[in-house]
């Protein structure tokens, strides 16, 4: 599927979950298996040029596009975790969010200094989720390489500094 199709089939629910919020739903990409194969393969040609050995994916719906990409690529997989959710010593950062904020956490072990690591995730809005994961993989020493996104909000693009780091934004909103 091309992009054009991609960003044809994603739905946009008004006022969800909060008033003023214009919610972008993956659901359709996920229920369409041309559209979900099309977008993991995106990604993992975006992942492999990066030389990438390992993604963070935020949860929940960075997780589904981290894993098949992980999966086909043959690389690590690293789940940033909602406080508490994870059983071992593990680092954390608070940030803000388009209507609040949260604390992520990943395991302290889970990266090494020699992994290159692309950050994963399904929308960028304020860039809150995936300046934390940055943050968090540069606690474990490991080098941020790439950030692939599904959806980009431009009317936030002002708050995307990654500091020349490659950025994927499949779609535009």
């Amino acid at each position: 599927m091309t992009k054009d199709q991609l960003q044809n089939i994603i739905v946009n629910i008004p006022d969800f979950p909060i008033k003023g919020i214009q919610f972008k739903d993956i659901n359709p990409i996920l229920t369409n298996p041309a559209a979900f194969q099309s977008t993991i393969d995106i990604f993992a040609k975006f992942i492999s040029e990066q030389k990438a050995t390992a993604i963070v994916a935020p949860e929940a719906r960075g997780f589904i596009f981290g894993a098949g990409v992980a999966y086909k690529l043959g690389i690590k997989l690293v789940l940033a975790r909602k406080k508490g959710k994870l059983p071992s010593k593990t680092y954390e950062v608070e940030y803000d969010l388009e209507y609040g904020s949260t604390i992520l956490q990943i395991h302290q072990d889970a990266l090494t200094k020699d992994d290159r690591v692309v950050v994963i995730d399904d929308l960028i809005a304020t860039a809150g989720t995936i300046n934390a994961c940055i943050e968090l993989t540069k606690k474990t020493q490991a080098q941020v390489v790439g950030i692939a996104s599904l959806i980009s909000l431009s009317e936030f693009e002002n708050k995307h500094h990654f500091n020349n780091v490659p950025l994927l934004e499949i779609l535009k909103f």
